[in-house]
């Protein structure tokens, strides 16, 4: 390609919507334009780049047996009525009615679409397991779309669908994917940590993610040192760590009766810790969640007899669409929500309304506490108890909880003697200087998510209906795994990795051309030598983009340097018969023969192929 063929459109200027490095990148160096809030158009460029991140994870899709399939960007809204995310959703999914009022989605995602097609062709366990995949355009309407093409509303990912008769079948798909996407980032130039992470709203249990560290993640990942032990902070869990009371020795069993203390307008932790004169770890935290479409069974519960519960008419599941719990964690410690939705398998958690937190408990936030507290299930944090039902342990003792009373506290609360947890579980958010169970000290870093691989287990199966019939001819429903990879962060998190103050330094699998010819200017005997490299490279393979501009060499220089080209070869009066011959990454250039410059191209640009493909 000549680069008068083609459309260099290059900024000097770092464009003042431009935050982040690879954002002001895209658009300085031309790959990228904007055409609305969170809507971006790839350049030329910008799209040869793109193409190859995605041709990259389409190899190694197939590599490991999915098949691709190209469905419709907008499904029929009934897809989603079925799976029971139209409610659950919420504002990010674009809705659109057609001229018949038939209701549509623009697709945020894929689960809906690939259940109905496998489900229209799936009949025996013969068929089974099925693994598909598509790279295919998404839309997710962004309240705040921001980092360019790393939160857009409209984007591109590569998400796969598994379909298996097996829990063991799952599993082994699972781990293929695990390998495939270690393969994927390598061959891309990117460092991704994996991490474990919380399926959100997707459902299932297993679930991995991978991620960049970024300064402006979206994500916190909790990090050992030492073992290496890697999670996001919906995930993280750490060692047990002993309670200290004020003189920092651990706390001890007190025989002393509660005691009512008179707090008047004292209700944050930072308040009790200065009235009380102690520590924030001798105070339990009592908070009430209301949660939503809870699936855990409570009918043994304080109140659950009185909650209503709706048994599911097609697969005879029992859940309750609204209930209360209560959260007892140590007063230095916060909750985790992500755990305690999975705990209760819930759809969302959230904090109940003061009126409801007063109904519940007779008292307001503040000094809401757990001793007397009744009608309502009690789940301790296990910074505060551990054990099972009928075998619970105190962690804490002669704690300070609210009292249940406007402007009271109660002290000398002994858990376990003053009052029992319906269950103690693991609900805390975990943080850098919590220790991991290996010993070590955790640490913690900002992260991007570039893929996510989930065991789905049968959550859109069983909603959407789909069965095959088992080697005893008995309808049974298959199991699901998921694995996505964002296309345009990818990329965009390419270019964040490796950048430099004079702009994008690709790696070479993902370059929009492997060599920029340059020559000074593009006439006489600088034109037949590099038309000569040009045709030379093109012919073993290497892709050439020769700068045949008639622009000053600084211009041109600057733009191979911001767009980031791998190899670049000058041509200029002052050196021929020899060139000049520079790798983008390494501070000098060298002077040789057109011939040497020609043979060095094409032995670094496959070398550098070969170690990111090995």
């Amino acid at each position: 390609m000549k680069m008068s063929q083609t459309l260099i459109a290059t900024l000097r200027e770092n464009p003042a919507e431009a935050v982040i490095a690879s954002h002001q990148l895209m658009l300085r160096s031309g790959m990228l334009r904007k055409l609305g809030n969170g809507l971006f158009a790839y350049l030329p460029l910008g799209l040869r780049s793109f193409r190859k991140v995605e041709n990259i994870i389409r190899e190694e899709m197939d590599a490991i047996g999915a098949l691709e399939f190209k469905p419709s960007v907008i499904v029929p809204g009934e897809l989603w009525r079925e799976s029971g995310r139209w409610e659950t959703m919420g504002e990010g999914m674009l809705r659109a009615v057609n001229r018949v009022k038939a209701e549509l989605v623009v697709s945020p995602t894929a689960e809906e679409a690939f259940t109905a097609l496998i489900r229209d062709e799936l009949s025996s366990y013969k068929q089974l397991p099925i693994t598909t995949y598509q790279i295919n355009t998404k839309y997710r309407d962004e309240i705040r779309p921001r980092y360019g093409v790393m939160r857009g509303r409209e984007f591109t990912m590569k998400d796969a669908y598994s379909f298996h008769a097996t829990q063991e079948s799952l599993d082994e798909t699972y781990d293929k994917f695990a390998v495939a996407y270690r393969r994927i980032f390598k061959r891309l130039g990117l460092s991704v940590i994996p991490v474990r992470a919380d399926s959100g709203a997707m459902g299932g249990s297993g679930s991995e993610e991978f991620m960049v560290e970024s300064d402006v993640g979206d994500d916190t990942l909790i990090l050992c040192p030492k073992c290496g032990y890697a999670a996001n902070t919906e995930k993280a869990s750490c060692a047990p760590d002993i309670p200290k009371n004020k003189a920092g020795f651990p706390q001890t069993k007190t025989d002393a009766s509660i005691e009512e203390v008179s707090t008047p307008g004292v209700k944050t932790i930072e308040d009790l810790e200065r009235f009380f004169d102690t520590t924030s770890q001798e105070f339990i935290k009592t908070i009430i969640y209301k949660v939503y479409n809870c699936a855990l069974d409570l009918t043994t519960a304080p109140g659950g007899t009185n909650l209503k519960r709706i048994k599911d008419s097609e697969f005879g599941e029992y859940y309750y669409p609204e209930c209360f719990v209560t959260i007892c964690i140590r007063g230095d410690l916060e909750i985790n929500e992500a755990k305690l939705s999975s705990l209760l398998k819930a759809a969302e958690v959230e904090l109940a309304s003061e009126e409801d937190i007063i109904r519940l408990s007779g008292a307001p936030v503040g000094f809401v506490g757990p001793v007397g507290l009744k009608n309502i299930p009690i789940i301790c944090d296990f910074s505060v108890m551990t054990g099972k039902s009928g075998n619970f342990f105190a962690v804490m003792h002669d704690a300070y909880t609210g009292g249940r009373k406007t402007d009271v506290h109660l002290r000398h609360v002994e858990p376990g003697r003053d009052f029992l947890p319906y269950m103690c579980a693991d609900v805390r958010t975990v943080v850098a200087g919590d220790t991991c169970s290996c010993g070590a000290t955790y640490y913690s870093k900002k992260g991007n998510e570039l893929g996510h691989i989930f065991k789905l287990g049968t959550k859109y199966t069983k909603s959407m209906n789909v069965t095959y019939l088992d080697e005893n001819g008995k309808p049974q429903i298959p199991t699901m795994g998921c694995y996505g990879i964002g296309v345009d962060r990818a990329l965009a998190s390419i270019i964040e990795e490796h950048h430099d103050d004079m702009g994008i330094a690709w790696p070479v699998s993902t370059a929009p051309y492997h060599v920029v010819i340059v020559p000074v200017k593009y006439e006489n005997e600088m034109k037949s030598v590099a038309d000569k490299i040009y045709e030379d490279l093109k012919t073993n393979g290497i892709e050439v983009i020769l700068d045949d501009r008639n622009e000053r060499p600084g211009v041109k220089f600057k733009d191979s340097e911001l767009i980031g080209f791998p190899v670049r070869i000058v041509v200029g009066d002052k050196n021929l018969p020899n060139v000049e011959f520079k790798i983008r990454t390494l501070d000098n250039s060298q002077i040789m023969s057109v011939e040497d410059a020609i043979s060095k191209s094409i032995d670094f640009i496959k070398s550098q192929i070969s170690e990111l493909n090995n």
